[in-house]
């Protein structure tokens, strides 16, 4: 890894908490496709590349976010390089979309609860009119 890459690697994992670095990670499709391959179990570098439409160094500049984010790493034997996924940064995501979930599944029940005790029907209005128009 470059050493420009490195310190901005190192300052993206410092700087932000831990759930951001991976979304950011996971923001690039071509990173996903990579996680995705992964979740079948270890590859090569070669091997993450081979379907991507990229070349192979930006393959590795992408293999350094996932790596500086916490969500894939890997290991040098020889010349190969070897990746696997990291379940635990994946359950931090995880962990986050389920907080909102049920953040948002409260307020929608909430929401339920209230217009199943105040039953009034709006007027109808024809199809394609908005109520801004009807307040006209």
């Amino acid at each position: 890894m470059s050493a420009m890459l490195k310190q901005m690697v190192n300052q993206l994992r410092s700087d932000r908490p831990a759930v951001e670095v991976v979304f950011h990670a996971l923001s690039d499709a071509n990173r996903r496709a990579m996680v995705d391959r992964l979740l079948d179990g270890p590859a090569t570098v070669s091997e993450l590349a081979r379907p991507l439409s990229i070349s192979l160094p930006a393959v590795v500049q992408h293999l350094y976010v996932l790596e500086g984010s916490g969500v894939v790493r890997s290991q040098k034997t020889g010349r190969v390089r070897t990746c696997e996924i990291e379940p635990q940064a994946l359950s931090t995501a995880e962990r986050w979309i389920s907080e909102r979930r049920a953040l948002w599944e409260q307020r929608l029940d909430r929401l339920g609860a209230f217009l199943a005790t105040h039953p009034e029907t709006p007027e109808p209005r024809p199809a394609g009119e908005s109520a801004a128009a009807r307040d006209e």
